[in-house]
């Protein structure tokens, strides 16, 4: 099993946009770059083993050649330069073989101009495009060597917005992430501030099932957040891998995560972006909350009032509110992001797609959602009706709170009926037939009943007598 730790929280759109289709509102979405991708020009084979450096070679570095190791550094105090450690990065990247890296060398050698970098652009061994992402990877690790009682043994992940490695934390003696965000955001004091919000969130936050936060602060021109390193897979890729997770485990799944958001939404936050990036599981089986990049405090007016009319999520699993960029947004959307994720993940689909994310919001607030069961039939009823209350575009209809969304899932566990989620009535469904009693031949007449006659004198009488009482008492006084 890979071992991961809570991917950067980026702000670019999952989907790319339409040519012929409107543009999109402005929404701050996911965009996980891929940590490998390679451009089809200039892809080469390449020998998994490492090359031996000749003597006097000047990418030879300390601790098996790995320039990402703390003790890689020339001059015994600083990082090498990016010419001087840019062979051990193209092999290490996969672009180049060992002999294509030796014959770009000599071809430098008999040069009197130029660098290792301009020799393999001009050779098509790599794109410009891949040099920039290793100037840029190279930048980052040589940042985070320089982050006081942290040694960096390798990078995790990699996106627009930030950079993850693993480190180990000397004082400590164990394993953390690193989040550290490249220098071209130092500049822009409202993404340093909201990568500090993130920390100060993570740090008021303790719970099993959610990533701790450990330390957040500035080395040289960088900043950088240091957070629990989590061992195992996102719940995003247990699904690419398994395609559908059973009932059972994705009850499991929801029951630790919904847990992890009554614990955040009783200390006043809400995370707004739930989605099965942002789920990683251990080994053990664990559920573990991550990236709160994009959470706000409930009280924070403020805040509310900066992003009103802002679409601040990821588009497949978005509550309607967050598209209106609602400013009352609450522990409820946080619900049906976390319904989103479920439905993906018992389905193999998301609940809305489209071509962009215009489409795919425009989903989320108009259209009827198909029934989870009726895309995956194995699914019960039960389960079936409390994904639909989770995604429930009216709040009204919606689960309140995540301990009410906890109580159904106890009872789902234990094999029974849920309690707030119940089966919607379709009333065109519903005929009621009332019962008609057969007529045999014509209707009878029914003959008036006679009066006895001594009976119909003596109530004569007795009327004259209570008539003659009733006058008597009226004249007599």
């Amino acid at each position: 099993m890979i071992a991961h730790c809570p991917p950067p929280n980026l702000l670019s759109s999952t989907l790319s946009h339409h040519p012929d289709s409107p543009p999109p509102p402005r929404t701050d979405t996911e965009s996980m770059a891929n940590d490998h991708q390679q451009d089809d020009k200039a892809h080469r084979p390449a020998s998994q083993r490492s090359p031996k450096d000749s003597p006097g070679n000047p990418t030879t570095t300390p601790a098996g050649g790995d320039p990402e190791h703390p003790a890689a550094k020339s001059g015994g105090s600083s990082t090498g330069g990016f010419d001087t450690m840019l062979g051990q990065l193209v092999i290490r990247q996969g672009l180049v073989t060992a002999d294509e890296l030796q014959q770009c060398r000599s071809h430098l050698q008999s040069q009197t101009v130029g660098t290792l970098s301009d020799i393999l652009l001009a050779n098509d061994f790599v794109t410009r495009r891949q040099m920039a992402r290793l100037r840029r990877e190279f930048e980052a690790r040589k940042s985070t060597q320089r982050i006081p009682g942290y040694r960096i043994k390798r990078k995790l992940g990699a996106g627009a917005m930030a950079t993850v490695f693993l480190a180990e934390q000397v004082s400590l003696d164990r394993l953390v992430a690193i989040k550290v965000l490249p220098k071209k955001f130092t500049e822009d004091a409202n993404f340093i501030s909201r990568f500090y919000k993130e920390g100060r969130a993570a740090a008021s936050l303790n719970h099993p099932n959610i990533v701790q936060a450990i330390d957040v602060g500035q080395a040289g021109e960088h900043h950088y957040f240091v957070m629990e390193y989590v061992e195992g897979e996102t719940v995003y890729e247990k699904i690419a891998r398994d395609r559908r997770i059973t009932e059972s485990d994705a009850i499991e799944i929801l029951k630790q995560s919904a847990r992890a958001l009554q614990h955040a939404h009783d200390q006043g936050f809400i995370h707004r972006d739930i989605k099965p990036k942002n789920l990683m599981l251990t080994k053990g089986g664990q559920v573990k909350l991550a990236d709160l990049g994009l959470a706000r405090n409930i009280d924070d007016i403020e805040a509310a009032k900066a992003e009103a009319g802002r679409a601040y999520g990821t588009p497949y699993y978005i509550s309607p509110e967050q598209i209106r960029g609602a400013m009352d947004i609450g522990p409820q959307a946080d619900i049906y992001g976390l319904g989103a994720t479920a439905y993906h993940m018992v389905t193999g689909q998301v609940p809305f797609s489209g071509k962009n994310p215009s489409e795919v919001m425009h989903h989320h607030l108009k259209t009827p959602l198909e029934p989870p069961d009726h895309r995956n039939p194995t699914l019960s009823a039960e389960f079936s009706q409390v994904l639909e209350m989770m995604l429930a575009k009216d709040l009204q209809e919606r689960y309140r709170t995540a301990s009410d969304l906890l109580e159904d899932l106890d009872l789902l566990q234990r094999g029974e009926a849920p309690h707030y989620a119940r089966p919607k009535l379709n009333l065109s469904d519903v005929s009621v037939t009332m019962p008609v009693e057969p007529v045999e031949g014509p209707p009878k007449t029914r003959k008036p009943s006679s009066i006895d006659p001594a009976l119909a004198i003596a109530s004569f009488v007795l009327n004259v007598i209570l008539l003659g009482v009733v006058l008597y008492l009226v004249f007599s006084g």
